[in-house]
């Protein structure tokens, strides 16, 4: 993957370069690029004048920030005790089988990650699923159709109103 140096650039500067903004420059990346990639890492140690061993540090002690590449949009399904009795491992399979992945990959499109959690904190809403910090409480296996279809459209009216704009 191809990284804009300009582009971190301009997150760093943000910041002020200062060691203590790691986080959030580090959660601005990885926003930028759905993941945070190796070269972007070193390019933030190099700015921030901190030792790639501890940016690696950061970016693996939260689960927040991935180190491979995830979708555009996350589907995250809680499979805690409330949620499991609930059905949310039927939801799963439901997702997998739309998704034609297992929870920890990406679609081969790039547009989809599917994981799993074993709480959200949410136990009066389950099970639930969370799209990109979406959360969708009393998700059935109906539901995840129409759940999916949404974020689906998303992308597609996006790409639509690109088109317009360039014209």
């Amino acid at each position: 993957m191809k990284i804009s140096t300009k582009e971190i650039s301009t997150i760093v500067d943000k910041y002020h370069e200062e060691k203590s903004s790691l986080i959030a420059v580090l959660q601005d990346v990885q926003e930028k690029y759905h993941w945070l990639p190796p070269e972007a890492l070193q390019f933030v140690a190099d700015r921030l004048n901190v030792p790639l061993i501890d940016v690696y540090s950061v970016a693996t002690f939260y689960r927040a920030f991935s180190l491979t590449p995830r979708g555009e949009h996350v589907v995250t399904v809680c499979l805690g005790t409330a949620c499991h009795v609930r059905g949310a491992p039927l939801v799963q399979d439901r997702l997998k089988n739309l998704l034609k992945i297992d929870p920890g990959c990406t679609t081969p499109d790039g547009r989809f990650t599917l994981e799993n959690v074993n709480c959200l904190g949410a136990c009066a809403l389950a099970p639930i699923v969370v799209v990109d910090g979406n959360y969708h409480g009393q998700t059935t296996v109906k539901k995840v159709d129409q759940i999916l279809e949404r974020y689906k459209k998303k992308k597609a009216r996006k790409k639509t109103q690109t088109r317009k704009r360039k014209k």
